[in-house]
């Protein structure tokens, strides 16, 4: 398993005093381990929404340094905003990124909520998997109320804090630290002024809907249950909530959405929602903005959906898959949208400095040929099996488009997204294998013993060893399965490019061989008899078949190139 990774999304009730904000993240920026992805402050709602990312013990010390910081710096009592709030932290919730589970991330959230009540005399409440008390799960109710309510909320033994004093904090106010799937904030534009009318479209859609009343839905009698309970007719999307507000310096109303689980309600699913409310009011959406940061899924996901819709391939860049996604929701309507700064992978991968894959290619040829021993033959093995899926998806993608063959878009489509997957997959291997050749010479140079015991140094050269034989074995896995669609495209793609899926081959043919190589130099440092005879009996069956491939798609080729 990769080391755990965490994200923490805390939003201070301060957005408009540029040096308070910094005060604040300049102490997260203080722990070791800890990287700052984004800052976003809203002058409207007076919140900023800040995310950083790290291990977990550095990210938990990372958000008390910051809610002590905002508890100094931030005073309740002459806050103001938009959005709900009761405290100078509002939120501060723990994210599980990788190689942690939400099981394994709550007990973190319980010692950061605890510590906040201890050393700061905060009230804390916990939410979502966090929550202690089942009726706190849900963070609309633990923020009932909001600060102005939080004095009377404190002396009701139903909402006694999970950790800190019972007693009101008229500076700080309380702060919910939650462990929560990652919660995407989003609002969308609309084409009036009026928080009425936006709260009406914000009904419409969102899980809790609104109270039923009889007749007229707004000046009706409300419906009670039998213990008096107002009724409520839930709206159209699940895991989605929100409310209509009117944001000054924007000059517009929105719907201000928390989307609490993507895998229920995506972005693209609740924008288009809310534009059929919204066009059903008589209203129109004009875009919309992701407050914080999203995950690379949602934004290619919303692409393919609007591609889908054009009819269009899918097995493009990831670039372009975003570049629809920003312009047919609208992300730029307000103020450009950066997929840098706001997609979560883009923004740890820009931390981590660029590796092969990120060179020019001018960069990459001149450090293969520089004295270093790596990237070396595995690397370049790899990157070949990318340009071969590569040049298969071109072909894939320009038969989609072509003129008559309307019928069979989805065809080549489905095609194209296979040799995206394989090229995308390899140009990981590239750096992949460089990677692993690297810790092979890490291992060597750690100290030998001398007792003749097993040591440390022979598990990490063992399982360094492994890896780099590993790495290569997936390249010929993978540009062996790319022969496929790099086949049918041969046979039945268009015409004029039958000889861009030969050389596609030819790409595809040399990785597997050129990996090939590679095993077989690595398994030559290991006395595993039935690994090595297993791994390499395994590449020489692949080389085989894909020998005998390379010779069919070469002939199909040629057949067509050859047609009048």
């Amino acid at each position: 398993m990769s080391r755990p990774l965490v994200a923490c999304v805390p939003n201070f009730s301060e957005g408009r005093r540029p040096e308070i904000i910094k005060a604040i993240t300049d102490r997260i920026v203080s722990v070791a381990g800890v990287t700052l992805l984004d800052v976003d402050p809203g002058k409207a709602t007076n919140r900023t929404v800040v995310t950083f990312v790290g291990e977990p013990e550095p990210v938990s010390e990372a958000a008390f340094r910051a809610v002590a910081k905002a508890a100094e710096l931030i005073d309740m009592r002459q806050h103001h905003g938009e959005h709900p709030r009761f405290g100078a932290t509002d939120v501060c919730p723990l994210i599980p990124v990788s190689g942690i589970t939400m099981e394994q991330l709550v007990p973190y959230a319980h010692r950061l909520a605890e510590r906040i009540g201890s050393e700061l005399g905060i009230p804390v409440y916990c939410y979502e998997h966090a929550a202690k008390v089942a009726e706190r799960r849900n963070l609309a109710e633990v923020r009932s109320g909001e600060y102005e309510g939080l004095a009377a909320k404190l002396t009701d033994s139903r909402w006694t804090p999970d950790y800190g004093p019972a007693r009101f904090n008229a500076q700080s106010g309380a702060t919910a630290v939650g462990a929560r799937g990652f919660l995407v904030a989003y609002n969308v534009n609309l084409n009036t002024t009026s928080t009425r009318r936006a709260n009406a479209v914000a009904f419409d859609v969102r899980e809790k809907g609104r109270v039923t009343r009889e007749g007229n839905p707004l000046t009706g009698s409300i419906v009670r249950d039998a213990k008096g309970e107002p009724r409520w007719s839930p709206g159209t999307l699940k895991a989605v909530k929100a409310i209509g507000w009117y944001i000054e310096e924007y000059g517009v109303a929105q719907i201000s959405m928390n989307l609490t689980n993507l895998s229920v309600t995506s972005i693209h699913q609740a924008f288009d929602e809310v534009c059929r409310a919204a066009e059903a009011r008589g209203l129109r959406v004009t875009g919309s903005e992701l407050v914080g940061m999203v995950p690379l899924g949602a934004m290619l996901d919303a692409g393919r959906h609007y591609l889908a819709k054009q009819h269009r391939s899918a097995g493009v860049a990831d670039a372009e898959i975003i570049r629809i996604a920003v312009k047919s929701l609208g992300l730029d309507d307000l103020g450009p949208f950066n997929p840098e700064e706001k997609i979560i992978e883009y923004a740890i991968a820009g931390q981590t400095g660029a590796k092969l894959v990120g060179r020019t290619v001018t960069a990459f040829v001149e450090e293969t040929a520089s004295e270093s021993v790596a990237p070396g033959g595995g690397s370049v093995a790899a990157l070949l099996g990318a340009l071969g899926a590569a040049l298969g998806t071109m072909v894939a993608n320009l038969s989609s488009h072509r003129r008559g063959w309307d019928d069979r878009w989805q065809e080549f489509a489905e095609w194209a997204e296979k040799g995206k997957a394989h090229h995308a997959a390899l140009l990981r291997l590239v750096d992949a294998d460089t990677d692993a050749f690297n810790r092979v010479m890490l291992a060597m140079r750690m100290p030998k013993d001398t007792d003749g015991e097993r040591t440390a140094r022979d598990a990490a050269m063992l399982a360094a060893t492994k890896e780099a034989i590993e790495v290569p074995l997936e390249v010929i896995r993978t540009a062996a399965a790319s022969l496929e669609m790099i086949a049918a495209m041969a046979e039945h793609g268009i015409r004029n490019s039958a000889s861009d899926a030969g050389v596609g081959a030819l790409c595809a043919v040399a990785a597997v061989r050129g990996a090939f190589l590679n095993v077989r130099t690595n398994c030559a440092g290991l006395d595993d008899t039935a690994y090595v005879e297993r791994v390499t009996a395994e590449g020489r069956r692949i080389e085989t078949g894909v020998l005998e491939r390379q010779e069919a798609i070469l002939r199909a080729v040629d057949r067509r190139m050859r047609r009048d």
